[in-house]
């Protein structure tokens, strides 16, 4: 289970990046980072890339499904979070490639899970559940359309996004070896299944050898003493 220090990692970056550009108060510790304000662009390498503070309403890459629908993802965020856990522990002998890929999806979900679920009683904007996904990567790229909206910049995303993205870019490039690795699994689990039949078919046919041949010295000493007993009767 050394890939949940991957995404832990990514949980620690992405929070702690979020916070930067979003800012925070700590009042008893007399604590107040006043970070960027919403919608402020900095440049960092002219109009290409820029950090550019948005907050989603939704889902990734600023797609909003709408409010309705926000609880309902933030539940299944939080159930498909346990299942990748889960299947970590499931995999925990397979490839690396394999465990990275599901790490680093399971950071990020994570990642911005935490926005969804706190952010809104963290900030005091919205109930529990209800809260933004802070997102700040801007970056130029051609235009295209995606759910139905057209961009001629690629959505603002953060580090959860982009560890999603990467993990399921990794398994789709090593795709062809996971499933090579399936295939060997289960072919040595059905020629362990097929030699735990020859061994249990050995065994039955050994004891009926055994039987068989115990039979017989039974009958070969019920007609010993049966000669013996025909001999004492002539002697009297």
């Amino acid at each position: 289970m050394k890939a949940l220090y991957l995404s832990f990692a990514v949980v620690v970056i992405d929070q702690v990046t979020k916070l930067m550009v979003k800012g925070f108060s700590i009042p008893f510790l007399n604590i107040n980072y006043e970070g960027m304000y919403l919608g402020q662009m900095i440049p960092v390498f002219g109009d290409f890339f820029r950090f550019t503070f948005v907050e989603n309403p939704g889902m990734a890459f600023g797609y909003d499904p709408g409010s309705s629908f926000k609880l309902i993802i933030s539940v299944f965020s939080l159930v498909a979070s346990i299942g990748l856990i889960f299947y970590l522990y499931v995999i925990r002998d397979k490839s690396w490639s394999l465990k990275i890929a599901i790490a680093l999806i399971l950071g990020g979900a994570v990642g911005n899970l935490i926005d969804r679920t706190f952010y809104g009683v963290f900030f005091d904007y919205a109930p529990l559940f209800y809260g933004k996904v802070v997102d700040f990567f801007d970056v130029d790229f051609f235009d295209f359309t995606l759910f139905g909206r057209s961009y001629d910049r690629w959505p603002v995303f953060n580090i959860a996004d982009a560890a999603v993205t990467i993990g399921v870019l990794i398994l789709l490039l090593f795709y062809k070896k996971h499933q090579d690795e399936d295939e060997k699994a289960e072919a040595v689990l059905d020629n362990g299944t097929s030699s735990s039949a020859n061994v249990i078919a050995v065994t039955d046919d050994s004891t009926n050898e055994i039987q068989k041949a115990n039979s017989t010295d039974l009958m070969k000493e019920d007609s010993l003493d049966e000669q013996t007993d025909n001999r004492k009767e002539i002697s009297d």
